[in-house]
């Protein structure tokens, strides 16, 4: 290709499909919507699986960069149940395959690859038109504007780029979350962190439970998660928010609420949403998407690495195909939604962690020995 490739959004797919593209030296910029890479916390921790996540991360050409980044021991997870009694303890013995890493450590890893120039930060998408003949003009919140050949919307949930190929728009799933982080948990907070354990933690109840896990220097960062109407918290500040949350776990371990109630930072809300099973479109010229502009599904531990496998395989059919952007294009799509549907397809992790069962429908889960070794 001689033509720059525009991508919107500078998240992990978005990325590592950029670091492709300038491994094969076909010009790309990425234009982001955040004023720097340091503008907000980049979520928590990613285990990078074998099948999707590290192949990608080697067609970047960033494996070693990748190991350094690797957490210790944070490949354990423990269910409690809501009085604090473990269920399943299963340490970190050294033989897993998915590592732990920080994902605003893995952005910084990429952004570090490409060139300074390479993303444009405070560059917030706000409209997208086709022009003809297969190139697409991306409007900005400045006003200003970029036409392109090649478009691909790497923006996530609510992307803009994704009514130029569908119609379709995320719909909520009925589970509400509230995120929080307590610093320095074993001095701090050493209740929370012990319950917490090396590396996550699922505390769960039908309806209802308490995710966590542990981040470097001892960061407690937690996922509180309510099958809740949409509408639930909605307009409320961060004190009555916390209340609120907090009385749904009335008579829980005090270790436990702890994660909710002692919050060092205020909490933050968040409500799942997916797109249909099955999301496909048909082809348009000089347009794609990946990552969960494409394929939104609950976080499920497969969206990122998902996203980095869509961003990979796309720049490799760029570059294989050179000036037959449309084959490349058509073969991304096809491998992509095929594989979006597959995971789509997989068991409810949410019915068994929130289900009639809960905590030992998850228990069940976590001891199948293909969850181990997959």
């Amino acid at each position: 290709m001689r033509d720059e490739v525009t991508i919107i959004g500078a998240g992990l797919g978005g990325l590592v499909l950029a670091r492709v593209l300038h491994r094969h030296g076909i010009p790309v910029t990425v234009h982001e919507a955040e004023p720097s890479p340091a503008a907000r916390r980049q979520g928590g921790m990613l285990d990078i699986h074998p099948w999707n996540g590290q192949p990608a991360l080697e067609a970047a050409g960033l494996t070693d960069g990748f190991r350094q980044l690797v957490l210790p021991g944070r490949e354990s997870y423990r269910v409690l149940d809501r009085a604090g009694t473990v269920l399943l303890d299963r340490p970190d013995d050294g033989t897993g395959d998915r590592p732990e890493v920080q994902r605003g450590d893995l952005r910084q890893l990429l952004l570090d690859a490409l060139p300074p120039d390479a993303v444009r930060w405070g560059h917030k998408a706000v409209g997208v038109r086709a022009l003809g003949g297969g190139r697409h003009e991306v409007r900005f919140a400045d006003g200003s504007t970029v036409s392109t050949k090649l478009l691909v919307g790497a923006d996530g949930a609510w992307s803009r780029v994704r009514p130029l190929l569908s119609a379709a728009t995320p719909r909520y799933v009925g589970v509400t979350v509230v995120e929080t982080f307590l610093f320095d948990g074993d001095t701090r907070h050493p209740a929370a962190a012990a319950a917490v354990g090396a590396g996550s933690l699922f505390a769960l109840a039908p309806g209802k439970g308490i995710l966590a896990h542990r981040e470097s220097g001892g960061t407690l960062h937690a996922y509180t998660q309510l099958r809740q109407p949409e509408d639930w918290l909605a307009g409320l500040g961060p004190a009555e928010l916390t209340a609120r949350v907090a009385a749904e776990f009335d008579g829980w371990a005090p270790e436990l609420t702890a994660l909710i109630t002692a919050s060092d930072t205020p909490p933050v809300l968040r409500r799942l949403h997916t797109l249909p099973p099955g999301h496909h479109w048909a082809r348009v010229p000089g347009v794609t998407l990946v990552g969960d502009a494409a394929h939104l599904m609950p976080p499920n531990g497969e969206g990122a690495n998902l996203a980095m496998l869509d961003g990979a395989e796309l720049g490799e059919a760029l570059a294989a195909h050179g000036d037959d952007v449309e084959t490349a294009l058509a073969e991304h799509e096809r491998r992509m939604l095929d594989r979006a549907a597959a995971e789509a397809a997989d068991e409810d992790i949410y019915e068994v962690m929130f289900g009639a069962d809960a905590p030992r429908s998850m228990v069940a889960l976590l001891a199948r020995p293909e969850v181990s070794t997959r």
